[in-house]
């Protein structure tokens, strides 16, 4: 019964989420440009930088003479690049939207999504008006380092515990987008405390108000997650990335 679920046709699950997420806004931004005072702005770059040099030796390492893997690695990079231009304004200076990650960390494990994302990032920057070149530093902590490692630790959990594995393909998906959504909280609330509160009651804030719309968000990524994941399986496309996870 639980399998069938997952067997949602795509077209509906897209259209809806399509339906949520779609912006009034379009200045919307992941953490916006400038938005970071300057030291929280080169913070971010210095612990994110290190992140992107190993995922760049992890990817090479991985594409090598194999075209298989640079095809899912591209796929991966496109799902992550559309989905998290998905945006809906949430929070003064940043947004909610789908991240896109948990596919990645399924297929090739964590050290593929630094780059991966770091990549989206700069595109959506450049190109969108999304996100910011000062705040990809910032960005690229919450959406391509820990909310991917958050999304691994759920997937590994959950493969040792023998769950189904849509189930902890929704898990790692869901997972990802959260904790994501949970730095960005942490984020902001660092850079911008509370006068009177304090740094927790600024964090608690900010969390607060990004659930009510990235909870949805979360598990309708979860969902469309497990139906690539499962259209991959059903063509024999996963055996590619098999090893992949060390």
């Amino acid at each position: 019964m639980f399998s069938s679920f997952f067997r949602i046709p795509a077209g509906i699950l897209l259209g809806a989420m399509t339906l949520l997420m779609f912006p009034n806004n379009a200045n919307a931004m992941h953490i916006m440009e400038g938005f970071l005072p300057p030291v929280w702005a080169l913070s971010w770059w210095v612990f994110f930088l290190p992140c992107l040099m190993l995922s760049i030796r992890k990817v090479k390492h991985l594409v090598a003479n194999d075209s298989d893997k640079k095809v899912l690695l591209a796929l991966c990079g496109a799902f992550i690049f559309v989905l998290s231009a998905l945006k809906l304004p949430s929070v003064t200076g940043s947004c909610s939207h789908p991240t896109g990650v948990g596919l990645a960390v399924i297929l090739f494990g964590l050290m593929v999504v630094p780059l991966l994302g770091g990549i989206v990032l700069l595109f959506q920057a450049l190109l969108l008006a999304h996100g910011g070149l000062s705040t990809l530093g910032a960005n690229g902590m919450s959406m391509a380092v820990i909310g991917p490692l958050v999304g691994y630790g759920v997937w590994v959990a959950a493969n040792r515990l023998h769950c189904r594995k849509e189930i902890a393909v929704f898990l790692c998906a869901a997972g990802a987008d959260l904790a994501t959504y949970g730095v960005t909280s942490v984020q902001l609330g660092l850079a911008f405390p509370d006068p009177q509160l304090g740094l927790m009651a600024s964090v608690s804030k900010f969390m607060g108000v990004f659930l009510l719309t990235q909870l949805p968000i979360a598990i309708a990524e979860g969902l469309l997650t497990v139906l690539i994941y499962e259209q991959l399986n059903q063509r024999g496309l996963l055996g590619a990335t098999q090893g992949a996870l060390r």
